[in-house]
């Protein structure tokens, strides 16, 4: 009898959990088994692995062949399990040798010539390796997703003979050295393509600066969408921790992980035929939701009155907590998911409620229920509600010709301004606690006196004087204040008022 452990790891969520792959080839009648709870990709890796085996003119043994894949409480999914299966079955032949391998973790996908391919889910198995010392071993398409983890010893092998060589010391692998791409400087949107909207910019730069979620509201061509896809170019680029952070949930999207711009925040837009799990994760296997592909970037909901009710009440607590908990019968999976949330949508069914010149052709009943549509808890967790008016003409003719404030100045300024933020509290004004609200949000007298009458007028809700403090902290750092002014705060008040313009009280109901 002979035994042999080659380890490797399980993708759940964004975590790898280690796997050992315990080999035993026994006397008996000959035979392939797998067990530890394989799903079909991994039952059938043993008709590839017996392929690649036979292709690559090494001995498959004519024995009783007992795989197991512990723990065997953990279901095992997709095709990573080829090559250490494989090196398993070598090692307990005794055609490899098996006292290095505690010092490797393998993955990939075998080919029937024994040739390895791509596979999904690197990175997180990267960071695990890294975290457990030891030395990865992938194909070469895997090999730079792997090797962004400062650290990491990644060997990109194109052949299991190769794997097979280098663990017998006969042609050793040289580690995978890849520098990883810097963001650029150069999109293809910029601030100053919007032309007028000097308060909708104001307000988008408050956002960009603490960290706030916006709702857009105004007629169709008002330059809502406009305004959403320009919010990114205002962020600071993010550092390397957010960026693994974000790529090890890219990275378990269901293909190879993407690393051009890589440092650049993510942008989602899903359209409003979206379901719930492909809002917030599920499927089978799992992957990971709209709202954890957006971790650390943008969620751009527009048209937000056209989504499914359900679909848009998933967003409430990951708003608030950062994280979504998604559990099936047999799984539960946590992903990421700190997005900043931005939405757009008309105030009525036609469009021209606002509209300084076309007429609203919409009912009372119409707009009400069209309105309805967006739950008050939900519209609480709106830190700014801008409302887009259509720019008049003679202000597009005349400011066609001139270039407005770029993106690159905007977020010259947003940088310093989150320097500040995290220098005081150690993270943004969004993410400002309650406990933390009343040291970091001093009032001056006169300021306090004006939050008392707005709590009592607006009738704001205890998590609707939060975020109110918290905007107009980000508008006080903006203007690098210690303290909240009455001028601060008063600005904050006018991005709570659900219609800014004061025409109608019609809009929201």
């Amino acid at each position: 009898m002979a035994l042999a452990v080659v380890l490797s790891r399980a993708r759940v969520g964004i975590d790898a959990l280690p796997v050992s792959i315990e080999v035993d080839i026994s006397n008996g009648m000959p035979g392939f088994s797998i067990v530890g709870l394989p799903e079909t990709a991994v039952k059938e890796s043993k008709d590839r692995v017996r392929s690649a085996l036979q292709n690559s003119r090494l001995a498959l043994p004519t024995k009783r062949i007992t795989i197991n894949l512990a723990p065997a409480e953990l279901p095992k999914q997709g095709s990573r399990y080829d090559l250490p299966i494989a090196l398993g079955i070598l090692a307990a032949s005794a055609q490899i040798p098996s006292d290095e391998l505690a010092n490797y973790e393998f993955a990939g996908e075998l080919a029937l010539s024994g040739a390895l391919r791509a596979i999904d889910g690197v990175l997180p198995f990267a960071l695990a390796t890294r975290k457990a010392q030891r030395q990865l071993v992938v194909p070469p398409a895997n090999a730079d997703e792997a090797s962004l983890p400062p650290g990491s010893v990644v060997l990109p092998c194109d052949h299991l003979l190769t794997v097979c060589a280098h663990l017998t010391g006969h042609c050793l692998i040289e580690p995978h050295a890849y520098q990883p791409p810097l963001v650029s400087e150069t999109t293809a949107v910029d601030l100053s393509d919007v032309v007028g909207q000097t308060q909708s910019k104001r307000a988008l730069e408050i956002a960009a600066a603490g960290g706030h979620s916006v709702l857009l509201s105004g007629p169709p061509g008002s330059g809502k969408t406009m305004l959403a896809k320009r919010l990114p170019t205002l962020l600071p680029a993010l550092t390397v921790e957010q960026a693994l952070e974000v790529a090890a949930v890219q990275s378990n999207k269901g293909h190879v992980f993407v690393l051009q711009h890589w440092l650049q925040r993510p942008l989602r837009m899903p359209h409003h035929t979206v379901s719930m799990a492909a809002m917030v994760g599920g499927g089978k296997p799992f992957r990971p939701g709209e709202i954890s592909l957006a971790h650390h970037g943008i969620l751009f909901l527009d048209e937000l009155p056209e989504f499914q009710r359900s679909v848009l009440e998933t967003l409430r607590e990951p708003l608030e907590s950062g994280v979504v908990h998604v559990s099936r019968a047999q799984y539960k999976v946590v992903y990421p998911a700190q997005f900043q949330l931005i939405v757009a949508m008309n105030p009525c069914p036609c469009g021209y409620l606002t509209h300084p010149q076309q007429d609203c052709g919409c009912l009372p009943g119409q707009i009400q229920r069209y309105q309805h549509k967006i739950s008050q808890p939900l519209l609480d967790r709106v830190d700014l509600w801008v409302s887009v008016p259509v720019a008049p003409m003679s202000q597009i003719i005349s400011e066609k010709t001139e270039v407005g404030e770029t993106s690159t100045a905007v977020r010259a300024r947003v940088w310093q301004t989150r320097q500040r933020q995290l220098a005081r509290q150690t993270v943004i004004n969004a993410k400002l606690s309650p406990k933390q609200l009343p040291a970091v949000c001093e009032l001056a007298s006169d300021s306090q006196r004006l939050l008392n009458d707005a709590m009592q007028k607006m009738q704001l809700s205890m998590r609707g004087m939060h975020r109110l403090l918290r905007v107009a902290r980000t508008i006080a750092d903006m203007a690098d204040s210690e303290q909240i002014t009455s001028a601060h705060l008063a600005e904050a008040l006018t991005y709570r008022q659900r219609d800014q313009r004061g025409a109608t009280n019609r809009l929201f109901g």
